[in-house]
This record gives C-alpha cells, structure tokens and sequence, in this order.
C-alpha cells in the first residue's frame, strides 16, 4: 500500500495493466452485479437536479423503477448505489447501443452537451474502487471476470491501471494528487519487491 496524502493506494493499481475493451465486454459493468454504482451524496442531488434532461431518454423500464423507487437506494451493504433493476442488476441509467453495448445515459447527454455532469466518479473510476474512512481513502483495484479482456488488452499495450484511469484520478483527486501518484509509480518500478 502507497500513501498520498491519505489515500491510501494498493500497490496493483501502479503495477497491473488495465484498458476497458467495450467491444468485447459490451459494457458488462452497466448491468451485471447486486447493487448499482456507489454514489456520493452530492451526486444524488446533482442526478436529481438533472434528471428531468435526460428521463426521456432512459429505458422505459428504467424509468419505471425511477418512477416507484428514485434514483438512488442502500445496498445490502449499507452504501448509496444507482437503483438497479433486471435479473441481473443494470443501472437505472442504463441504454443500448445498436449493437447491444450498455452505455450510460448520463455521460451520453454529458458529451451532447445537454447536462454538465459527466457520470458517477465511481464508474468514471472503474476498475478502482474507493472506500471512504474517517482519515482516509482506501483505493483498490476491483478484480472482476468481466473485465478478462481489459486485462489482456492492457497487458498488451502494457498501460497501467493508474495511466488508463489518469483523468478520473485527476477529477477525483486533482493533478497534485496525480503527479504524486506517477512519482510512487516510478519509485514501485525501480523497486520492485
């Protein structure tokens, strides 16, 4: 584990490769799990302040599980996730392209300009996942049979999880944040355990 300004890293987000291959996973992470995205308070205000841009373009079934039970709900784990709703838990926000891949309705609308939030920072994230304790932030790597070929892909092209995830990293703890993280990243490199 690396600390950076208390955040604490594990060393597999420096060292394992990683880049998102949506072609082949046809955005598995949308619509498979049993809770939704985690979700910070602000978010589920922004998603509601939103919500009313981009309700038409939702699924109807996902507009219809908005409509009975909001945009947000706790897990049974006790953390603010997106509602889900399907037998095998897709995001509220989730649309199709034509060829079937799951993508996110609210960054969609985000990149036609039509609202100004991007998207979860939890699924900007993904594959890290951040727990948030009283000092500090726990940063992990979320090893997940779906991604098999994001792991393949990275280790091809050898890009690091950190390098893939560097704007979300950025968005979430700013550029300081990100250079220390590159300089541990080269200190990990040069000394390999």
């Amino acid at each position: 584990m690396i600390d950076i300004d208390n955040k604490i890293v594990h060393r597999d987000i420096f060292q394992k490769c990683f880049i998102c291959d949506i072609c082949k996973c046809k955005g598995a992470c949308c619509v498979e799990g049993d809770s939704g995205a985690p979700l910070e308070q602000a978010e589920v205000d922004k998603i509601n302040e939103i919500l009313p841009l981009i309700y038409h373009r939702l699924t109807d079934e996902g507009k219809s599980v908005i409509d009975r039970e909001g945009i947000s709900m706790i897990d049974i784990e006790g953390e603010l996730t997106t509602t889900i709703f399907g037998e095998k838990g897709a995001c509220v926000f989730t649309q199709y392209s034509k060829d079937g891949i799951a993508y996110c309705e609210i960054e969609k609308a985000w990149e036609e300009g039509i609202v100004d939030f991007r998207k979860p920072i939890s699924c900007h994230l993904y594959p890290i996942r951040v727990k948030k304790y009283s000092s500090f932030d726990a940063v992990n790597y979320n090893v997940w049979d779906i991604c098999k070929d994001a792991v393949i892909l990275g280790n091809e092209k050898q890009v690091k999880i950190f390098e893939f995830l560097k704007e979300p990293l950025i968005r979430k703890y700013g550029e300081e944040w990100y250079k220390e993280a590159c300089i541990a990243a080269k200190y990990l490199e040069e000394n390999p355990e």
